[in-house]
This record gives C-alpha cells, sequence and structure tokens, in this order.
C-alpha cells in the first residue's frame, strides 16, 4: 500500500473552500449527466510523434469524444482500449463506430463532418442503433435529433457545445467580425493569418464581456475545467484564465497554419470541411477503418484503474489527457493508486502521454508506486527535450503542460 499523498499538494483535497466545494458540486452534477466533449482537444498529429505506435501495441485512451481513438486505430495497433468513466462520451464513439461499419461515406461526413444529416433519424434507425451498447441505444433514441436541429450542427450539443453555439450568437451579434473570422479561417498564408487576426479580429474580440465570460467558473464546468485546472492556471498566468485563452489562440492564429486546424473551424462554424477535418472523416481512411482497422478499438465505461485491475495484458502506450490535474487535488490517493495501476500493467518500454492546465505538473513531483514507495522520477524516464518540441506545434494550444514519459527497462516496482 502507497503511503498517502504528502500535505504540501498544489491544492489538497482537505482543504477546499466553500467556493471550491460549491464549483465541484456544480461541475459533477453537470459531468454526470451531459455528454461533455463532442470533438476531442488533444491534437493527435502531436500524439503519433511522441507514441511511434507499431502493430503490437495496445493502447490505453481516454475516449473523450473518440476521434483519436480512431486515429491511433488508423496506424493499426492490436487494440485500442477506449476508456471513460462518462458513459454518454463511449456511447459518442460507438455512434462513431457503428456509423463507420454500416454507413456509406458521403453519409457517414454528413453526420460528423457537417453535423447535420437530413435524415439522421432514419438512418439511425435503420442503419446504426443495432450496433450499439444498451446505453448507447437508450441515449441516442432521444438525442440523434442533435444531428438535424435546428440549431444548425451536431457541434452545437452537449456541454462544450452549448458554450460554442453561446460564441456563435453573439457573432451573429457582430456580423463583421463574424466575417472576418470566416476570412481568417480560410487564409492561406501566415502572412494573411497574422494580418487578419491583429488587424481586424484582436481589437473587436477581447471585449470586457469576453474576458468576464471566460473568467466564470461556469463557463469552464460547461467545457470541462474544473476549478482545480482553473486555479492552476492562474497561478501561471497573471491575466487569469480568459488572458491564458487569449495567448493560446493568438498563438494559434500567428504562428501556425490555420487551414488544416480542424479544431478551431469546428468549434468556431459548427462544422468541418473535406481539407480541414480528423483524420477518420478522411474518406480514404474512413475505407480504411471499414475494412476492418475500427475493429481493434474496445470501449469501456469505468476508470483508468478499474481497467488496468481488471486485466493482465500489458499496455505499451497510454493517453490520459488532462484529468489527472483534477485527481491531484479532488482524490490524491486515487492518482496515487492509478499510477500504481499503470506501473503493474505498463509493457517494457511503455510509453506515456498526459497533458495539464499547468506547465510542470506538480503531482509528478510527489506520486509514489510500488511497496517501497519509490518516487515517479525512479520508474519513469521524462522526455521534456521533446514534449517542448511538439508542444509548440499543438494545433488546440489550450494546455501549459504536456508529457511524455516512458517507463525504465529495469523499473520494478
Amino acid at each position: 500500500m502507497n503511503a498517502p499523498a504528502p500535505p504540501n499538494l498544489a491544492f489538497p483535497a482537505t482543504n477546499l473552500t466553500l467556493q471550491d466545494r460549491l464549483d465541484q458540486k456544480i461541475f459533477n452534477g453537470l459531468y454526470s449527466r451531459s455528454l461533455v466533449y463532442n470533438t476531442c482537444w488533444e491534437d493527435p498529429e502531436v500524439d503519433r510523434q511522441a507514441l511511434h505506435l507499431g502493430a503490437d501495441d495496445r493502447v490505453l485512451v481516454i475516449t473523450s469524444a473518440g476521434c483519436n481513438a480512431l486515429d491511433y486505430a488508423l496506424q493499426g495497433p492490436s487494440k485500442v482500449y477506449a476508456i471513460d468513466a462518462n458513459p454518454r462520451q463511449n456511447a459518442l464513439l460507438e455512434l462513431k463506430i457503428s456509423g463507420i461499419r454500416h454507413l456509406g461515406f458521403e453519409d457517414f461526413f454528413a453526420f460528423f463532418g457537417n453535423g447535420f444529416h437530413p435524415d439522421a433519424r432514419l438512418l439511425y434507425r435503420q442503419h446504426l442503433r443495432s450496433g450499439l451498447s444498451s446505453f448507447a441505444q437508450a441515449y441516442w433514441d432521444h438525442r440523434i435529433e442533435w444531428f438535424r436541429s435546428r440549431h444548425g450542427s451536431f457541434y452545437f450539443h452537449g456541454l462544450a457545445g452549448f458554450v460554442a453555439r453561446s460564441f456563435r450568437t453573439y457573432f451573429r451579434l457582430r456580423p463583421e467580425l463574424a466575417q472576418q473570422i470566416l476570412k481568417l479561417l480560410d487564409s492561406q498564408s501566415l502572412d494573411d493569418q497574422r494580418r487578419i487576426y491583429d488587424e481586424k479580429i484582436a481589437g473587436e474580440l477581447w471585449t470586457p464581456l469576453i474576458n468576464w465570460v471566460l473568467n466564470r467558473q461556469l463557463t469552464m464546468s460547461l467545457l470541462g475545467v474544473p476549478h482545480p485546472q482553473r486555479r492552476l492556471v492562474e497561478a501561471q498566468h497573471p491575466e487569469g484564465v480568459s488572458g491564458f485563452i487569449r495567448h493560446a489562440i493568438e498563438y494559434v492564429f500567428r504562428n501556425l497554419p490555420v487551414r488544416n486546424n480542424y479544431f478551431w473551424r469546428v468549434y468556431l462554424t459548427g462544422s468541418y470541411t473535406r481539407d480541414c477535418c480528423p483524420s477518420y472523416l478522411q474518406k480514404a481512411n474512413f475505407l480504411a477503418l471499414k475494412s476492418g482497422l475500427v475493429d481493434s478499438i474496445e470501449t469501456h465505461t469505468c476508470t483508468v484503474t478499474e481497467f488496468l485491475e481488471r486485466g493482465s495484458e500489458p499496455i505499451s502506450r497510454f493517453v490520459l489527457l488532462d484529468h489527472m490535474d483534477w485527481m491531484s487535488s479532488y482524490h490524491p490517493d486515487a492518482l496515487i493508486e492509478e499510477w500504481q495501476a499503470i506501473t503493474e500493467r505498463a509493457a517494457p518500454a511503455a510509453r506515456i502521454l498526459l497533458r495539464s492546465a499547468h506547465a510542470k505538473p506538480p503531482f509528478l513531483e510527489w506520486i509514489t508506486v510500488g511497496k517501497n514507495c519509490r518516487p515517479l522520477a525512479e520508474v519513469v524516464e521524462f522526455d521534456t527535450a521533446l514534449a517542448d518540441q511538439l508542444q509548440q506545434s499543438d494545433r488546440v494550444h489550450t494546455y501549459a503542460g504536456f508529457v511524455i514519459a516512458q517507463m525504465k527497462q529495469h523499473a520494478g516496482c
């Protein structure tokens, strides 16, 4: 049994303020009843360069919206285990998998590329529903209308979609700003991007109202960001959450080509294009998945620790997103247990990716594993040089920290 987490945690679970507890209850209430993410907000192009996936790899990934699980499946690993404690996230991935198996490309792209299909309910009843688990069937029976909604897109539904829809409404009230954003997204060069952003958008976008909205915890909760992550950002950025988001967006639109940045395109417009979309929405990749690659994916509704403790096959790749930020505050003991399970189930030289609201996640300093409570740094090797390099090309850019770790060959926990 590991020793308890030390008392100098960045955000001790035993020392939450009344406001923290209220924020936590709101976040938990929203999370326990809702689809939080309708698309993934982690760049799989960065992940591919860090993971080096091969045919023998077994990958564990937190499901989120399932886009990246499909991306990893395209690399041809032996297994992709998509794990999420929120069954609605797995229900979305199940719907995508059923669509790949039972729809033609044009219908599939209408669903998940355009976010709108006029015959969504008919196709769901005739082709998609039978391929779903009982929970996913019950969930989509009542929500398949999201794909032919008056709001115009599936991507304006769910919690993150609600925030995107709110911003779309705001932009409709400011048509000139909306027009310039569309011009920015259609830019073909960095020089054009910078000029449009600097001259036409920046001064109009970052108003006191927008800053106020972004600094509210309710907004962050709708985006799937609990209060510990907000506080991590606030501790590092003098202008708070809104300042961090502004600098992240400025970096993306001024330094990275926007023509293939499907993350921000779908968030701002509610749809992808054929040339700017996740890999699973490209026709050749769709057909490759349909031909059998999609069969490598298994969904599991449970925690990471529960999944790891149920099986014995070695896992060679872990993609853990950012959930450890909130675990380090809410459930530090459970975070230690998760790392213990990871080290026990990890294949030799297994690679582990995680993201954080903090450039240097504090919990990596106090996690211990094994009977001898060894510091994590004795068990894994952190590739900070590669992580820092890849972070610069991340097309989302809303995480301050990107961590690449590899199990040491003779770590022996």
